[in-house]
């Protein structure tokens, strides 16, 4: 008898080793699976901020020379290689720079007097960069959550991330000034 509770409770071990490994595994896919769809809406926010911009930049209230910048940084967003992530975190933020560049006091001032055609046009322009801010801050939490995860001992000895590469945070300068953001 004291020899069959030492099987049954070695299966049981197994049993429980087994389901923790698994349950771990599946964990790690879904984190996995989080950080892909976190990187797919931030694409398409990306996206959109930057068809936000080509529209700020052809609506006639800005000079040609501001016009032109946000126009030329906002194609460069718009034709990005989005697999290689250093390129486009430099476009991205080259992006914020120009609306700063193109959006001072006079240029605000302007647009938001131009109730018409201005004043919507740099709101969608805010509430763009307002919601890559957001889906950013979603794929850098994802990204920290799976970086925890593989970091455990169990994780990397039992190679449960398979060949998946390890994610990386997007970091760009996405804060525009005060002034616009208040739109």
């Amino acid at each position: 008898m004291d020899q069959l509770s030492w099987i049954v409770g070695g299966i049981a071990m197994a049993v429980l080793i087994a389901w923790y490994i698994s349950y771990g595994a599946a964990r790690l896919d879904r984190l996995h699976t989080r950080v892909e769809g976190a990187l797919s809406v931030l694409d398409a926010q990306l996206v959109r901020r930057a068809e936000a911009t080509l529209e700020l930049a052809n609506c006639g209230a800005l000079d040609a020379s501001s016009a032109l910048i946000l126009a030329g940084a906002a194609s460069d967003s718009l034709e990005a290689d989005t697999s290689d992530q250093t390129s486009r975190e430099a476009i991205e933020s080259d992006l914020t720079q120009a609306l700063e560049l193109a959006l001072g006091e006079v240029a605000l001032r302007r647009l938001r007097e131009d109730e018409v055609v201005g004043a919507p046009v740099l709101h969608r322009v805010a509430a763009a960069n307002q919601r890559v801010q957001l889906a950013r801050r979603f794929l850098n939490d994802a990204v920290t959550d799976v970086r925890r995860v593989r970091r455990k001992p169990g994780v990397s000895l039992l190679r449960l991330a398979g060949h998946a590469e390890l994610p990386q945070t997007f970091e760009i300068d996405d804060e525009l000034p005060v002034l616009v953001r208040g739109t």
